[in-house]
């Protein structure tokens, strides 16, 4: 196996790695989200095996919504931690009445970390939409800006969508949405 990194074919991507670690003297990751989030200007698709927000992630949303961004949230349909599985209805209860929208993905575990922004800025990476990627694991996420790219995360996006179930927040019992754990 070749480990020896090469230019990709078609020339130049911009990308940054953003690391994230307890011992950083800023949380990178939750900034990271947050500057996202508040960039946006027609659509924030995100994807989340754990959703369990911080209050300033939450402001974010909820700011997004109020100017008008398409917010879309898919998370997974049957969780491998209880408890973090539905501490995730709690935040969706709270973000209900904004227009956005969450989806549970239907065919098994979600694990993907992915985010897309306004068709342009994409970010891949290890951290997830809670508290413990924000403050106390190590992360690695790559944001990258680049049409092409997203243009291949939205269809990915998309077809996440299709396998999944349109949620309503308002109506949020375990029985419902999913089931439980995987």
């Amino acid at each position: 196996m070749n480990w020896q990194p090469k230019a990709a074919p078609d020339g130049d991507k911009r990308v940054m790695i953003v690391p994230s670690a307890p011992t950083h003297q800023v949380e990178t990751a939750g900034l990271l989200f947050v500057s996202a989030l508040n960039s946006a200007k027609e659509a924030i698709w995100i994807s989340a095996p754990y959703f369990v927000p911080d209050e300033a992630v939450m402001k974010a949303l909820q700011l997004a919504a109020l100017r008008g961004v398409d917010v879309r949230i898919i998370t997974t349909g049957k969780g491998d931690s209880l408890a973090v599985f539905l501490a995730a209805f709690h935040y969706m209860h709270e973000l209900r009445d904004l227009g956005i929208r969450f989806y549970a993905y239907k065919p098994g575990f979600l694990h993907e970390k992915v985010m897309l922004i306004d068709n342009e800025v994409s970010t891949v990476g290890t951290a997830n939409f809670d508290n413990r990627s924000f403050r106390l694991n190590f992360e690695v996420t790559a944001v990258i800006v680049d049409r092409e790219f997203a243009s291949r995360m939205k269809a990915m996006f998309e077809d996440d969508f299709a396998h999944a179930e349109l949620l309503d927040p308002s109506n949020s019992t375990r029985s419902r949405f999913g089931g439980g754990l995987a």
